[in-house]
């Protein structure tokens, strides 16, 4: 056997008052594709800082091969003190190096090497920062989230690039596809201490139900007692991922139903705070277009999301993603067309970027407000420590500021005061970012389990295929295209090329409600239906605003009785019409499209 290129024996090192690592090791050979994983705040990020030999433990041994030659990626590369983008790139070269191989990159990754750094955004920096850590093709790459504030069509680059090095690698990442693809060994960082098993990612999660469970029986039969909180926090886990095996399997039938039929329906310990229910659509775009100048970012888009949808939204960087939320979303006006929301929507969005966040505050207060002990969820009070621990958050942690927080955790912590607010349908804009593993198990599980609609922005594949019921995907000059089922999904069904010839905007064509045919015709009765029912599902809509506004009375049971429970059951029967109209409109207007495209 080849000796290690590099190695890390007992590493010991202590961070504020805890200690952080206790016996960490790591070796690197020839040939070997290390994934190291573990919660966010296990140490996954400090031990590869220790590894590339920027951070000095307090205890243990760091080897590394002379004459081999070590490169590391950061999660946030520091470009200042660089007056163009070529210059830190061709920064990292060696002697030896290759200026050419640095040019190739640049460009292959669409990078401008006369830009300034200081412009650059922090996907830009991140392609930077990759090429400066390819570019001397070093015998070692430690690579902390090489994947964030990227693309999918970077993201495909990338694993393509890095399955053709012959460098020995160290990946942290939270892209499953990715790990799956490229590691052949896997370190697990767990209390502090590793374990190693010689096999990829695909097997780690049985690997890791497998120890934690021989662990449980091993402290058993010593007569041990389990502590709880260590119990909840490592071993629930299991429970966890068996539930989500469950759902996923679920979803694939939810899948090959909506293929077979022809129609869109939606179907942790983590529970949402839900809203009341949603109208049968949740947004109607009839031939939408918007354009930023000569540019079209969206054109002639038709779509429907129904209730229950998790609808995927997927495009390389500037591509208009964001563009295309904010119009579903009523943000954003289009410049021809119309959006229409449905009735009754009460809409939350995920704040990736932890804007919402107080760094002075502490952890209890965040999802308290600091008025008490306890959060709402579902309209039932929970002692804010039970619902820490719901996300991953220890007792120990309730009064950390949120400033000292891993990006993990902040991550962890704006998802848990999302949800609980009440909702029925969720924006999520890139909801994968810096949340570790566990983090996403509980994300899935949650949206696997909420009853309202979901729009999804996401660069994260295996997230796309565990959560979305359809993919929207742009194809350029402005067209998006619909695809049931989720990022594999949508590959299978574009094939080789890009269907750059696809009939445009026949976005949800495939979900027509209803038994119409393109040898079935439109009645004059039907016509006349798609004419006026919009009409009279506005004038509903407002009878229903209007019997809410009543209802919202507080004194209104007590001062009369009689007449609260007659606008109770008018409000009831008033919901139950507009859901009929909506389902007949959406029966008539999927027929019209049939017959038109055959």
């Amino acid at each position: 056997m080849a000796p290690p290129l590099l190695s890390l024996q007992d590493i010991h090192l202590t961070l504020g008052s805890e200690p952080l690592l206790k016996g960490a090791e790591l070796s690197v050979s020839p040939g070997d594709r290390v994934c190291l994983v573990g919660r966010n705040g296990s140490g996954k990020s400090t031990l590869l800082k220790v590894a590339a030999g920027l951070l000095q433990s307090d205890a243990g041994i760091r080897f590394f091969q002379p004459g081999a030659t070590i490169r590391y990626l950061p999660q946030e590369p520091d470009l200042t003190g660089f007056a163009t983008t070529g210059d830190f790139v061709r920064a990292g070269l060696g002697p030896t190096d290759d200026t050419y191989r640095a040019a190739a990159l640049m460009d292959a990754l669409g990078l401008d090497e006369t830009a300034s750094p200081d412009y650059l955004s922090g996907g830009e920096a991140r392609r930077a920062a990759l090429a400066r850590a390819l570019a001397p093709s070093p015998d070692v790459l430690l690579l902390d989230e090489p994947t964030n504030h990227l693309d999918l069509p970077a993201i495909a680059w990338l694993e393509a690039e890095l399955a053709s090095l012959r460098a020995a690698m160290v990946l942290i990442s939270h892209d499953r596809r990715l790990l799956e693809a490229l590691s052949r060994n896997i370190v697990w960082i767990d209390g502090g201490t590793t374990r190693r098993l010689d096999r990829g990612f695909a097997h780690f999660e049985a690997w890791r139900d497998e120890t934690l469970e021989n662990e449980a029986r091993e402290k058993q039969k010593l007569g041990r007692k389990l502590v709880m909180e260590e119990d909840w926090l490592r071993y629930g886990v299991t429970a966890r991922r068996k539930r989500n095996v469950r759902r996923l399997a679920g979803l694939h039938e939810l899948r090959a139903k909506n293929r077979q039929n022809k129609i869109q329906a939606g179907s942790l310990k983590l529970a949402s705070t839900e809203g009341d229910m949603s109208g049968k659509l949740v947004v109607v775009a009839d031939d939408v277009s918007k354009s930023y100048g000569d540019r079209p970012i969206v054109a002639g888009l038709t779509l429907r999301v129904l209730r229950g949808d998790r609808l995927g939204i997927v495009g390389a960087n500037g591509s208009g993603k964001t563009t295309l939320l904010s119009l579903m979303t009523g943000a954003m006006q289009p410049d021809s067309g119309e959006i229409k929301l449905g009735s009754n929507l009460e809409m939350v969005t995920l704040d990736q970027r932890r804007e919402s966040l107080d760094p002075s505050m502490t952890l209890a207060d965040t999802l308290t407000g600091g008025r008490s002990d306890t959060v709402i969820v579902n309209g039932q009070a929970r002692h804010v420590i039970g619902y820490m621990k719901d996300f991953l958050f220890g007792p120990e942690q309730a009064r950390t500021p949120v400033g000292v927080l891993s990006g993990g955790e902040r991550g962890r912590l704006t998802l848990a005061v999302a949800l609980t607010r009440p909702s029925n349908l969720l924006v999520l804009d890139e909801p994968t970012n810096d949340l570790d593993l566990e983090t996403l198990e509980l994300l899935q599980e949650m949206l696997a389990d909420y009853p309202g609609t979901v729009l999804l922005v996401s660069h994260d594949r295996d997230f796309l295929d565990r959560v979305c019921t359809s993919v929207i995907a742009t194809e350029g000059d402005g067209r998006w295209i619909e695809y049931a089922g989720g990022y594999s999904d949508m590959l299978a069904q574009r094939g080789p090329a890009r269907l750059a010839s696809a009939p445009a905007a026949r976005t949800k064509s495939a979900a027509s409600a209803g038994p119409a045919t393109a040898s079935r015709k439109m009645s004059f009765k039907d016509k006349h239906a798609l004419e006026t029912l919009p009409g009279q599902i506005d004038k509903m809509l407002a009878t229903i605003d209007k019997l809410r506004a009543a209802l919202a009375d507080p004194n209104l049971y007590t001062r009369d009785p009689k007449l609260f429970a007659k606008g109770t059951d008018a409000l009831a029967k008033a919901e139950a019409d507009l859901a009929q109209a909506e389902e007949r409109w959406l029966e008539l207007e999927m027929m019209r499209e049939e017959l038109e495209a055959s």
